[in-house]
C-alpha cells in the first residue's frame, strides 16, 4: 500500500471510487431520484474546484489494482460549536478490497497529522448514524459524538452524527 498526496490526474479515479463506495454502503437507502441529485453535485468541475481550494487537501492510498482509498481534509464547514482552530475530515472512502488492509488507518493518520501541522486543536466529521463500522473506526481514534446533523441526499434527510477529536 502506497499513500501519497493526490494530484489533479487522480480526480477521475477519486470520483469513481467515491461513487462506488457510497453506492455500495448507502445506495439502498435512497430513491433513485435522490441518489441521482446527490451524485450530480460531483462533477469533474466540482472536484477540480475543491482540489484548487487552498485549505483543502486530498490524500490517496494505492495498491496493485490502483486507487484503494482517499480522504480529504479542510477548514471546518460543518455547523460545529467550537472556538478552537478546527479542521474537518470531509471524506474518507475505501474500495471494498481495501477494507482491513490498513489503508483507512494510513489515511486517518495522515489527516490527523495534517490537522496538527496546521495548528488545529480539533478535527470534526459527520458520519451516518447507522454506519457502525465507520463510527467504531472513528471512536478508536478518540472521536466523540457531539450530536445530530442532517445530511441531505437529494430530498432525503439522513441523520448523521457530528464527531469531534480533540488533538
Amino acid at each position: 500500500m502506497i499513500c501519497r498526496d493526490a494530484t489533479p490526474d487522480d480526480l477521475p479515479a477519486i470520483d469513481a471510487l467515491f461513487r462506488e463506495s457510497f453506492h455500495a454502503t448507502f445506495g439502498h437507502l435512497y430513491a433513485p431520484e435522490d441518489a441521482a441529485a446527490f451524485y450530480d453535485q460531483f462533477t469533474p468541475e466540482a472536484w477540480a474546484a475543491e482540489f484548487a481550494q487552498p485549505d483543502l487537501r486530498f490524500h490517496v492510498a494505492e495498491d496493485g489494482e490502483g486507487l484503494a482509498g482517499f480522504c480529504k481534509i479542510s477548514d471546518l464547514e460543518l455547523p460545529a460549536q467550537t472556538s478552537a482552530r478546527t479542521m474537518e475530515l470531509r471524506q474518507l472512502y475505501l474500495a471494498e478490497r481495501a477494507k482491513g488492509s490498513g489503508a483507512a488507518q494510513a489515511l486517518m493518520e495522515w489527516a490527523i497529522g495534517q490537522a496538527r501541522a496546521r495548528g488545529a486543536g480539533e478535527i470534526w466529521l459527520s458520519v451516518y448514524i447507522d454506519n457502525h463500522r465507520a463510527r467504531r473506526f472513528y471512536e478508536r481514534y478518540g472521536f466523540e459524538d457531539q450530536g445530530p446533523y442532517k445530511f441531505m441526499v437529494g430530498n432525503h434527510a439522513d441523520e448523521d452524527r457530528l464527531m469531534r477529536l480533540v488533538l
